[in-house]
């Protein structure tokens, strides 16, 4: 089959691997932590599974008719996958501003880095920690310091209520603890 009749996606990095897109003219804040996550990934992919994928297609090519070639069409599939991949994460550790939150520690103040427990007008207590964008993981208790609630909960101090705007209303928020890390 000619690749002019196989339709490539054309979406773009940011879309497909789920992460947001980093508002314009603003730095790619990180955690110490985060920014060593994707510097460990992106390495994992050039030295490790890049070669071995490279060396799999190389011998599934040697072994002639590519066209029904499972390991030659997969591998190349899964080289084009790593491939987008390394570009997504060269182009995030590339605007990175890696920002270590303990030169916080002590203040009561909300900064990025923070972790905020808050208490929303029904009483329900919620801890998060504001991270980066690449960062993410509320089913961890870690949000984008681009998010709603974190730019609500953003200067804020202990004691204080901030107003959230929600698409079901206007929520209140009031700070109990903050803590950076020691």
């Amino acid at each position: 089959m000619s690749k002019a009749f196989i339709k490539e996606p054309d979406s773009d990095d940011e879309e497909e691997f789920g992460a947001p897109a980093i508002p314009a003219g603003v730095k790619n804040y990180m955690t110490p932590q985060g920014h060593q996550r994707m510097k460990d990934e992106f390495l994992q992919l050039m030295d490790v599974e890049r070669p071995e994928v490279v060396n799999i297609v190389h011998w599934a090519a040697s072994n002639g008719d590519r066209s029904e070639n499972g390991d030659y069409i997969y591998g190349k599939k899964r080289l084009r996958e790593i491939d987008r991949r390394i570009r997504f994460l060269t182009k995030r550790l590339d605007l990175a501003e890696v920002f270590d939150p303990r030169i916080h520690h002590g203040y009561e103040q909300i900064y990025f880095g923070a972790t905020v427990t808050y208490e929303n007008q029904h009483g329900e207590m919620h801890t998060v920690t504001i991270v980066g964008v690449d960062e993410f993981d509320p089913l961890q208790g870690k949000i984008s310091w681009i998010s709603p609630v974190a730019r609500a909960l953003i200067k804020a101090r202990v004691d204080d209520t901030v107003t959230l705007r929600t698409p079901g209303g206007i929520e209140e928020l009031t700070i109990l603890e903050v803590n950076y890390p020691a």
